[in-house]
C-alpha cells in the first residue's frame, strides 16, 4: 500500500471551525441532516438551524440508492428525498445556501454519485459552491487517488473513515491521507442513535491520533448532551446524525415543530460538545 499525504499547503476550513471550538473549550458539533428531507428548502432551514444552534461543522448527506452504512432512520430520510426528486444541483445549491452561514460545510456522499458526476467537476462545482469537501464513507485511500488529486486541485478537504477493526497500518494511511479531521465509527454496524457510546470510542481516538491524525471526530450513535460532554473529553469533534434525523421526522408532518425541537436539541447536544 502507498501512504498518501495531504497537501500541506491547503488551508482546512474544517479543521479551522474545529480549533475555533477546541480554543473555547470542548470539542466541536458536528451535525448531519440530508439533503431533500423532507424536501430540499425546508433541509437547509434544518442545516442553519443546526448552526445557529452551536454547531461549527455541517454534514449535508448526498442521498442514494444503497446507503448500505446507514441506520433505518437516515435510510428512510434519503429515499424520501430520492422520491421527491432530490439530485446533484440541490446537493450543490444547498451546500451554497448552508455555507454562507459560516459554517464548514461538508458533504457526506457515497463514492458512486461523485464517480458518476466526474470527480473534478465534482470537486470544482463544490469548492464553487463554497464547500469545505466530502465524507467518503465507502471509499478507502488507497483507492482515492483520483478524489485526492482533485481535493489538492480545488482546495477540498477529504474525510475518511476508521473503526475499532482497522489495523496500525490503516490507521496511518487514512490519518495521512485525511484533511480536516478523521471520522472514528465509535461502533461496528450501520449509524443510529443509541442509549449509550460505544466503549471502543476512546480507545479508538487514541490509536487513531498514535498514527498521526491531528483532529479525530467520533460519530454513530450520539443522542443526548450527556453523551457529547463524554466524548468531547478526548475527541475534537462530537458528530450527529440519527438524532437530529429523527427529531425533524415528525409523525404529524409539522415542519415548523420539527424544525424548533431540532433547533432544541441542537442546543443541548452543542452545550454538551462545547461542555458549557
Amino acid at each position: 500500500m502507498t501512504e498518501t499525504t495531504a497537501s500541506p499547503t491547503t488551508v482546512s476550513r474544517t479543521a479551522a471551525a474545529i480549533d475555533a471550538a477546541k480554543a473555547r473549550g470542548g470539542a466541536a458539533l458536528v451535525g448531519y441532516l440530508p439533503v431533500g428531507f423532507p424536501d430540499v428548502d425546508t433541509s437547509v432551514r434544518a442545516a442553519k438551524t443546526l448552526v445557529s444552534a452551536g454547531a461549527e461543522v455541517i454534514e449535508l448527506g448526498f442521498p442514494y440508492s444503497d446507503p448500505g452504512m446507514d441506520g433505518e432512520v437516515i435510510q428512510r430520510a434519503t429515499q424520501t428525498a430520492l422520491d421527491r426528486g432530490t439530485r446533484t444541483a440541490d446537493v450543490l445549491r444547498a451546500v451554497e445556501q448552508v455555507a454562507q452561514t459560516g459554517a464548514a460545510v461538508l458533504v457526506m456522499t457515497y463514492w458512486n454519485p461523485v464517480f458518476r458526476y466526474g470527480v473534478d467537476r465534482f470537486a470544482r462545482d463544490l469548492a464553487a459552491a463554497g464547500g469545505a469537501g466530502l465524507i467518503t464513507p465507502d471509499l478507502i485511500p488507497d483507492e482515492a487517488a483520483e478524489w485526492i488529486a482533485a481535493s489538492d486541485a480545488h482546495g477540498l478537504d477529504r474525510v475518511f473513515l476508521v473503526a475499532p477493526s482497522s489495523t496500525d497500518a490503516r490507521l496511518r494511511m487514512t490519518s495521512a491521507a485525511c484533511r480536516g479531521f478523521v471520522y472514528a465509527a465509535s461502533t461496528m454496524g450501520v449509524t443510529g442513535a443509541r442509549t449509550s457510546v460505544d466503549s471502543h470510542a476512546r480507545g479508538l481516538v487514541e490509536r487513531t491520533r498514535a498514527a498521526g491524525a491531528e483532529r479525530v471526530c467520533v460519530g454513530l450513535g450520539v443522542s443526548t448532551g450527556a453523551q457529547a460532554a463524554e466524548i468531547a473529553e478526548y475527541a475534537d469533534g462530537v458528530i450527529v446524525g440519527s438524532a437530529f434525523v429523527r427529531t425533524l421526522a415528525r409523525e404529524d408532518g409539522d415542519v415548523e415543530a420539527g424544525l424548533r425541537d431540532l433547533g432544541t436539541l441542537g442546543e443541548q447536544l452543542a452545550a454538551g460538545a462545547h461542555r458549557a
